[in-house]
């Protein structure tokens, strides 16, 4: 397992390079992808029960995946929402497993793979599932590293970061800062605004901070993010309470 700064800085390091004419979803979906080394993903939310909408699918094999088991009701992306834990399936010409209907139709257009699905639960709610796919039938990091991604990016895609449990609705004063924190992140990082705020957001979920706390940090230069290659693509941090590097 990798510490959860690391994880984070590896975050940082694909959003800056991303295309920013996708949407903040489908640049974190790629993300996602590119750390985890998968062939594909999708981002599914789902603001009502049991409405699921999917936001963001990398490829043609993601958008299959999340299509079958729209329709027919059943996957790993519908348990890991119902249930709140990841789920892993294997996709074979075998039909023997959890959703015979869907590893069949799944295994026919698409060939052999495993779906690795991840309820994205940043303030202890599941809001929605980040679902990966890959061929080689496993992943870069380990199950609890991918675990954690997923939540991260369910922080970052929330529209109003004081919907999270742990997080208070920012004062005026509060908004000024967070406003010029993610002028400096994108500075830092040359990314856009809106993937600065979704950087400081899942910054905020992995460190049990407010999203005021994390933009003081940032103004008082104990946080930098940082993609600096001399420095490892790293997110450094002098904050006590924080990982500290020196």
């Amino acid at each position: 397992m990798i510490d959860r700064t690391q994880m984070l800085g590896l975050l940082a390091q694909s959003l800056a390079h991303a295309d920013k004419d996708e949407s903040l979803a489908a640049r974190l979906c790629r993300a996602s992808v590119e750390i985890m080394g998968a062939d594909g993903g999708a981002v599914t939310l789902s603001p009502t029960t049991p409405e699921r909408l999917t936001v963001s699918a990398s490829d043609t094999t993601s958008s299959i995946i999340e299509n079958l088991q729209e329709v027919l009701g059943e996957g790993p992306g519908q348990t890991a929402f119902s249930d709140g834990r990841t789920v892993i399936t294997t996709v074979d010409d075998r039909s023997d497993g959890p959703f015979p209907m869907f590893t069949e139709l799944a295994g026919t257009v698409a060939g052999s793979f495993t779906v690795f699905a991840f309820p994205m639960r940043p303030a202890g709610t599941t809001i929605g599932v980040l679902t990966l796919y890959a061929t080689s039938g496993s992943l870069n990091h380990a199950v609890a590293d991918a675990q954690f991604l997923a939540d991260a990016v369910g922080a970052a895609l929330l529209a109003d970061p004081g919907s999270l449990i742990f997080m208070e609705p920012p004062t005026w004063p509060q908004r000024a800062r967070v406003h010029q924190a993610t002028g400096m992140v994108v500075a830092q990082l040359a990314v856009s605004a809106t993937d600065a705020l979704a950087l400081l957001r899942a910054h905020a979920f992995a460190h049990d901070k407010t999203l005021g706390d994390v933009a003081t940090d940032v103004l008082e230069r104990r946080l930098r993010f940082s993609t600096d290659r001399t420095a490892g693509d790293r997110i450094t941090s002098t904050d006590p309470l924080g990982d500290e590097e020196p």
